[in-house]
């Protein structure tokens, strides 16, 4: 049997602080590998915190200034630090954070090995609806399409999503095709439904999200949101808002490949609650799953439907020398 133990935050973010961001990672890092976790998952947006405003206010360039401020550039001395600590806690971590990439915001995940490698960086493909405000689209190449890694350790190869990326048939499929063995679905603060809004919105809706890609992928799913209190809700003046206006956000679990949520090793938390979500996972599962479904193998027609990708990436400016007559 080959168990990997893994740990999912549900922790409150540094608002619009990048440095109290990443302190607060680091002191995260350790306290999973503390804990016996091999692998740590972040949710999206960790760092700096996901921008609750924007589902209040159409424009707020305030706000917004001060978030690219507290963005997470990679080539940074405080990304550095987190590579750092993911060496010297011997773990691998899975981070969403906001992109400072020139004067553009991204919404990226890193996978960092346990010898802190950065093993690879991606961006949400398209921002959704309101996030579209701050943040831009992926361009594509390795920083898109490229979400899973062997991650030569315990963890084996993880993958990771942002969101209602989990919404994007293809997005999933071509994930799928990379062979994940431990997913992220890593999303923002995400509260129960309510009266006259989508359920595709809600904590149920994207529990359910998470729940179906493990089916379809038969990959163990960390499914991870950050919490939102008081603190939050007055940092991003989302007072009265109908979205991300109280108290709440947590609803980090784990799926396995079939579906079933996976009991944690950890005390169960609250929504608006702080804490590690721990969970033992036996990866011979995977292949249980995998013998009934597999729909990048011998449950495929690959005669009759395929997916055609663009690997190249979409640079604003190419620069090519003419042909010398």
């Amino acid at each position: 049997m080959s168990t990997v133990r893994v740990a999912i935050t549900q922790h409150e973010p540094g608002w619009f602080d990048l440095q109290a961001s990443v302190a607060k990672t680091i002191a995260l890092i350790a306290e999973a590998a503390a804990g016996g976790a091999d692998l740590i998952a972040f949710p999206e947006c960790w760092i700096p915190g996901y921008p609750l405003w924007i589902w209040k206010y159409p424009v707020r360039p305030d706000l917004a200034a001060r978030y690219h401020k507290a963005a997470l550039s990679v080539s940074s001395p405080e990304f550095q630090s987190i590579l750092a600590a993911a060496a010297a806690s011997s773990i691998t971590v899975v981070l969403g954070f906001a992109e400072r990439a020139g004067s553009t915001l991204y919404m990226s995940q890193a996978i960092i090995s346990a010898t802190g490698t950065l093993l690879l960086s991606r961006r949400k493909v398209k921002p959704t609806h309101m996030e579209r405000t701050i943040f831009g689209d992926a361009q594509g190449g390795d920083t898109t399409l490229t979400n899973c890694v062997e991650t030569n350790g315990k963890a084996g190869r993880v993958a990771a999503l942002n969101c209602w990326e989990h919404l994007q048939p293809l997005l999933k499929y071509h994930s799928i095709a990379q062979g994940p063995q431990v997913h992220v679905a890593a999303w923002p603060p995400i509260t129960p439904v309510k009266e006259g809004e989508l359920y595709s919105l809600s904590k149920e809706g994207c529990k359910a999200l998470s729940q179906v890609y493990a089916m379809e992928s038969q990959s163990f799913v960390l499914h991870t949101g950050s919490v939102i209190t008081a603190l939050g809700v007055a940092a991003n003046q989302t007072e009265g808002a109908p979205m991300m206006s109280t108290p709440s956000g947590g609803s980090s679990c784990v799926f396995g490949p079939d579906g079933r949520p996976i009991e944690a090793s950890s005390k169960a938390l609250a929504d608006d609650e702080e804490g590690m979500v721990y969970a033992d996972l036996d990866l011979d599962a995977i292949l249980v799953s995998k013998g009934f479904c597999d729909p990048v193998g011998h449950y495929s027609r690959p005669d009759l439907l395929r997916l055609v990708v663009d690997k190249g990436t979409k640079a604003c400016v190419e620069s090519f020398e003419g042909e010398s007559k």
